[in-house]
């Protein structure tokens, strides 16, 4: 056990430690297998997209990768309790991936994310229109970074694990408070995740429809895009409770100490992984609201008049209040 002088865990050399492993390579620990599975996802991923120009290798992925890390880390009831929620979220975001056509067989193909041709094209960044600096981008953007991200939002359960396995000292071994709300937090973001995932598919299953059946367009489906239920509190709903999730799933880094309102321990390495992830959102809503825009000129209106992500207190109020008159 490594507790040092000065009451505090020491969190960077334990991992440190542990990813090094005195034992390697003649046995293996749960966090070393699971960079290992990492590293061989990012060349699998890698090579698969350049062999079929198929660049959402990494997005079939994204909703499974995580909580196979989190299995690799369970060692105590709190990490047990980690894998399932995250578990919860794999499972319910694969099958909302698999609904909108990005699983086929055989398995590199299926539905491309339409950003990637746009980026391709150069419609960011005109660089990416020469073919090596693409091969580059593929490399290093979307297949090591996003790779790398999937393994540090789920990076908390490293934490979970170190503590419980070497620094009983500071160990919380029972389920607190702080674990059940951040549990409930958790399942209540993966429910209005849920929500607005629907309300997106069934909006956008009906404009199709209508299109296709020649049928008069109206409201929403006129202008191109949703702009009620959640989506009129913010433009991303589903992304919003993305990046919430795994703000939450940080919580359980801090419920594992004994005393984690101190703040050595609210702080720590994982924090990494939910930090980048609100990064490459913010990035991401950029360049799809930049899209849109150029599809659909009524969505500039629509920016002024919603956030982004944060909803606005205030105006969600007076909305409320507002309907709630027309009612009357």
């Amino acid at each position: 056990m490594l507790d040092n002088v000065a009451g505090t865990c020491p969190l960077w050399q334990l991992t440190v430690e542990e990813f090094r492993g005195s034992d390697f390579p003649s046995a293996i620990n749960g966090f070393q297998y699971s960079y290992l599975v990492c590293l061989g996802v990012i060349v699998t991923t890698f090579i698969t997209s350049e062999l079929t120009h198929n660049y959402s290798q990494v997005d079939k992925i994204w909703s499974i990768m995580p909580f196979v890390y989190t299995w690799f880390l369970v060692c105590d009831s709190r990490t047990l309790l980690m894998a399932i929620l995250a578990t919860v979220w794999g499972c319910r975001l694969t099958w909302n991936f698999n609904r909108r056509g990005g699983y086929q067989w055989p398995p590199w193909k299926g539905d491309e994310d339409y950003r990637w041709k746009y980026l391709q094209d150069g419609f960011l960044l005109d660089a990416l229109r020469n073919p090596i600096m693409w091969k580059l981008f593929n490399l290093y953007f979307i297949s090591i970074y996003q790779n790398l991200l999937l393994f540090w939002i789920a990076s908390p359960s490293v934490i979970a694990r170190l503590v419980a396995t070497k620094c009983s000292s500071h160990y919380d071994s029972s389920l607190n408070t702080m674990d059940i709300c951040a549990s409930i937090a958790y399942l209540v973001l993966v429910v209005i995740e849920t929500l607005a995932d629907n309300q997106q598919y069934q909006f956008q299953e009906e404009k199709y429809r209508l299109r296709n059946a020649g049928d008069e367009l109206k409201g929403d489906y006129k202008v191109g895009f949703n702009r009620s239920g959640l989506f009129a509190i913010v433009r991303k709903p589903n992304y919003a409770c993305e990046q919430g999730l795994w703000i939450v799933f940080y919580l359980f880094s801090i419920s594992c100490f004994r005393y984690h309102l101190r703040l050595q321990n609210m702080l720590n390495v994982s924090a990494i992984g939910w930090t980048l992830l609100v990064a490459l959102f913010q990035g991401s809503g950029y360049f799809t609201e930049k899209i849109t825009v150029s599809k659909y000129p009524e969505y500039r209106e629509y920016m002024r008049e919603t956030p982004l992500y944060v909803p606005n207190i205030f105006q969600l109020l007076k909305r409320i209040n507002s309907n709630s008159n027309k009612r009357e």
